[in-house]
């Protein structure tokens, strides 16, 4: 009931009706989705990669995955660089963030969005999205720490349950890929997901 509300808040809200589409949830597809930014700190974080994954049924569609470079304003630190790799020549032909959340959204429409904690990119995501459509993501989120939580919390409701992403793959069984490539992250949650949805937790 809740959720409908909300979406009804935010369908009337939407400033350009061609998005509409964002709205319209198909049968039993998802987008895995993972972001590499300039901080971990939502608030000042711009995006310098995009990473997405089509799912349908238990497929996870690589032949459909979208991987984009973002042009930031201000040049990644070397500690950050670091981290994702991304240094400034690497992005001198990147994406500017409107014409990289365009292409993001034509590629999700209404798809649920699955990523392993998910609400920091679409926080990130929301500062390009809310001042050109007049609301955030409208999608459905899909969590997969949590899931994996309920997982784990059937299993042994008594213990205490590791969420890293080392834990996750070592007790779903499934390869790691190297990180910090938001197109690696968004395809290591897609597998994970349907890992947890063969066990009964999609």
């Amino acid at each position: 009931m809740l959720e409908r509300l909300r979406r009804r808040w935010q369908r009337a809200r939407l400033r350009d009706p061609a998005w509409s589409l964002l709205f319209d949830e198909p049968a039993d597809e998802m987008v895995s989705l993972d972001c590499e930014t300039t901080s971990l700190n939502a608030a000042e974080a711009e995006l310098l990669s995009i990473g997405a994954v089509k799912l349908r049924g238990n497929r996870i569609l690589h032949s459909e995955a979208l991987y984009l470079l973002v042009k930031p304003e201000n040049i990644p630190s070397a500690g950050n660089i670091a981290v994702h790799g991304l240094r400034r020549r690497d992005l001198a032909d990147a994406l500017s963030p409107r014409e990289a959340i365009l292409r993001l959204l034509a590629f999700t429409g209404g798809r649920p969005l699955l990523g392993y904690y998910l609400e920091y990119d679409v926080a990130v995501l929301n500062k390009y999205v809310k001042p050109w459509l007049g609301i955030g993501l409208p999608q459905r989120q899909i969590e997969l720490s949590a899931r994996y939580y309920d997982y784990r919390f059937r299993q042994h409701p008594d213990s205490h349950i590791d969420l890293s992403l080392d834990a996750l793959h070592r007790e779903l069984g499934v390869p790691d890929l190297p990180r910090h490539d938001a197109l690696n992250d968004a395809l290591s949650a897609a597998m994970l997901y349907q890992a947890l949805r063969k066990r009964g937790f999609g």
